[in-house]
């Protein structure tokens, strides 16, 4: 028997309380693998996989220098009374290292106390740093070591502070945790509930998309957390799905109920109504879910696992949606039946109730006064859009790292203390590792690379130090200049390009350039060359996906182009508002020299596969009229006035959310937010009101062209409409 929406609706639909049953079983299930795996699923850390130079590095040290990494934490002590020398000082830093190594939670502490640690003390002699090893079990070690310098800051006029990988990995899961709870749960879930009742008009009916939005959230997580038993998953996945599950959860059961009102209205009963939208809306709602997901795959592509686990999250929760949609769904919509208008919004919930499935008086206008004038409506359209791009050109990909989280928080009160009382760049230097295996002279050539460093005020090339054993040496040059920014990434290029070269002559392939900046710098380049590889990649399966839809090449090369025409206006607002400044204030964001390197990739495939969501039920409706009626100016029409209500209140939902995360206090979050926020509001309004009508009016019946050398293509329709006519047919004939 072929699986198919319809058979499905027929299945829930035939014994729609024990559908519900199962999925009220899938939900405990949830809760449960939550509770039980997606604590231990989740990391703080990020990784690249396509093996760099910097990852080169780091890996030569790991294995021939196992011991040299001397600490995984710095604890900052300051006193702005006495030095270092002072006998109050002193004891002050053997107490609190006396504490550490009783609490059990350090293997090791250092101080200045101790043999040649002069290093450690401060250029005025009023601070001192402890570098400090963690116990084996890290996550419970970080919290003892933060709670125990806590309570030494302020005591006896002592400044405590601590900063490191743990610690900052442990302020990043909070502050997404908090961000989440504020953001998404606090504000997002309100604002998409006022916006759903503005578009439902009934309490009843708003509450379906939201209940069908939790329990895909609540599922998807629970598959998530035995994923992350197999594979390595950060920690932003929470958000990503969250906030996607939200998104594509209300928005397929918006889709889904306003067209079931539509196909009541026409006189259809409860079960013909809901199988009639299993063959229209719903088949929709399957394509419009495979290509959100295929969009989201090009993320799979980049080497990076922060990336990947942000396309995870969206990928299994989009599934989720869908089945949902195919299943909880129609049995919900059997069980309510007409209680789906029950608590209706004065006022508004009668006059959502009369429109159903008719064209908006002011959207409608708008279509009408677009097609009168479509060339000069596209025109000034496009020249908005492009003008918003223009931006775009002056787009620096980088990462504000640590410094980009609230200043409240341990570990940036400790990022600010050390770059107050040490020089920029000391505690993360560039790391030369030289293999001298097979050619031991070579650490010889070190001298020769430090006097070319002399000549560039970048490396602080007089606090260098040198390790050596084990057939490797390293040379460990600090930075003037904070480790992501574009003055570190140039000196790093510097470094690769001109000084190794003519240090080390013939044998520089034995030479690697590692440490913090240089993976930084890798990061920035890997994302540069991967993000047009993840464009092509969109971009073709887009393009097949339509092509097959709709059997023509002209609409599918209409869609990509509006597409980027609203991404690229995102990304030109994004530099506009972060690297420029312009507006930061008033919406309360931070100003950066970059935006994050991750948040471009991102943006375009989430906000492609959003748009697909929106262009699908568009065209879909567009492609039924037109079949009927064999009239381009009037299924254009017809498709626009009847689904730009609802295609706004789609949109409206998705944005409200992602202001959800623009309004955290991540400047990650809040580029991602904002991109994704401005992205959808254009393409609702400008783009499917103005641009694509007037586009597809000057088009004409070109629209709809398929060369011969094509036909061979299988028909895959969005939408069965000889089954809804049947289904009407059917209902008239009585």
């Amino acid at each position: 028997m072929r699986l198919s929406p319809r058979r499905l609706a027929e299945v829930a639909t035939a014994r729609p309380r024990r559908m519900l049953v199962i999925w009220g079983g899938l939900v405990l299930l949830g809760f449960v693998l939550i509770g039980a795996f997606l604590g231990s699923a989740l990391s703080s850390e990020g990784d690249v996989t396509s093996n760099p130079d910097s990852k080169q590095a780091e890996e030569l040290i790991d294995e021939r220098l196992p011991e040299r990494d001397p600490f995984d934490e710095l604890i900052i002590v300051r006193s702005d009374e006495l030095t270092v020398t002072a006998p109050a000082f002193r004891e002050r830093v053997a107490s609190l290292a006396a504490g550490l190594r009783r609490s059990g939670s350090v293997d090791r502490v250092s101080s200045y106390l101790d043999r040649g640690g002069e290093v450690l003390v401060s250029r005025d002699r009023h601070a001192t740093v402890l570098p400090v090893v963690l116990a084996e079990d890290e996550e419970d070690s970080i919290e003892q070591v933060v709670a125990t310098v806590e309570r030494a800051d302020g005591a006896g006029g002592f400044a405590v502070d601590i900063f490191g990988e743990f610690t900052v990995g442990r302020d990043f899961q909070e502050v997404s945790e908090q961000d989440l709870r504020t953001g998404e749960l606090q504000f997002g879930l309100p604002a998409a509930m006022i916006v759903l009742l503005l578009v439902f008009g009934t309490l009843v009916g708003a509450a379906i998309p939201l209940t069908m939005a939790l329990i895909s959230i609540i599922v998807a997580l629970g598959v998530v957390g035995v994923i992350g038993q197999f594979f390595e998953v950060n920690l932003f996945v929470t958000n990503m799905l969250v906030a996607m599950g939200l998104a594509l959860g209300i928005d397929y059961s918006l889709f889904i109920v306003s067209r079931l009102r539509e196909e009541r209205a026409k006189g259809l009963s409860q079960r013909r109504a809901i199988l009639t939208v299993a063959s229209t809306a719903t088949r929709a709602v399957v394509f419009s879910g495979t290509a959100f997901s295929l969009a989201l795959l090009g993320m799979f592509l980049v080497p990076d696992t922060i990336l990947r686990s942000l396309a995870l999250g969206a990928i299994v929760v989009a599934v989720v949606s869908v089945a949902v949609a195919l299943t909880f769904h129609p049995a919900l919509l059997m069980v309510l039946g007409d209680r789906v208008d029950r608590l209706r919004v004065p006022w508004l919930g009668k006059r959502v109730a009369a429109s159903a499935g008719s064209e908006g008086r002011f959207w409608g206008g708008v279509v009408r006064a677009v097609m009168r004038r479509p060339a000069l409506s596209l025109a000034a359209s496009v020249a908005l859009l492009l003008l918003a791009t223009s931006p775009l050109l002056g787009l620096k990909l980088g990462a504000s790292g640590p410094a980009s989280l609230p200043d409240d928080t341990v570990a940036k009160r400790g990022l600010l203390a050390l770059e107050r009382d040490f020089p920029a760049g000391a505690t993360d230097p560039v790391e030369v590792v030289v293999d001298e295996r097979g050619a031991p002279a070579l650490g010889q050539d070190l001298r020769g690379l430090r006097d070319e460093l002399e000549g560039d005020p970048a490396f602080a090339v007089n606090r260098a130090a040198t390790d050596e054993g084990n057939d490797v040496a390293v040379l460990s040059v600090p930075l003037n200049a904070e480790g992501s920014s574009e003055e570190a990434s140039g000196a790093i290029d510097r470094l690769r390009e001109e000084y190794v070269p003519r240090a080390f002559g013939g044998a520089e392939d034995r030479v690697l350039v590692g440490g913090g900046p240089a993976e930084n710098r890798d990061y920035f380049a890997l994302i540069g060359d991967w993000l047009p590889i993840v464009i092509a990649f969109v971009l073709a399966l887009s393009f097949l996906l339509l092509t097959l839809a709709f059997r023509s090449i002209v609409v599918p090369l209409t869609a990509i182009v509006v597409n980027l025409l609203s991404v690229g206006a995102a990304y030109g607002l994004l530099v506009l508002v972060f690297q420029e400044g312009v507006g930061a204030d008033i919406f309360g964001f931070g100003q950066v020299e970059r935006v994050e390197a991750w948040v471009p990739v991102f943006l375009f495939s989430v906000l492609f596969g959003l748009s697909m969501d929106y262009q699908v039920f568009l065209l879909s409706r567009i492609r039924e009229r037109y079949t009927s009626s064999r009239n381009t100016t009037d299924a254009i029409t017809f498709g626009v006035g009847t689904t730009a209500r609802l295609i706004t209140g789609a949109a409206l939902i998705i944005v409200v959310v992602f202001i959800g995360f623009a309004a955290g206090e991540l400047v990650s979050f809040q580029q991602m937010g904002f991109g994704v926020a401005v992205a959808l509001l254009v393409d609702a309004t400008i783009v499917r009101s103005v641009v694509i009508p007037a586009a597809m009016r000057l088009l004409g019946e070109r629209n709809w062209y398929l060369p011969q050398w094509l036909e061979w293509l299988p028909a895959v329709a969005i939408e069965d409409a000889e089954v809804a006519r049947h289904d009407r047919a059917a209902v008239a004939s009585r």
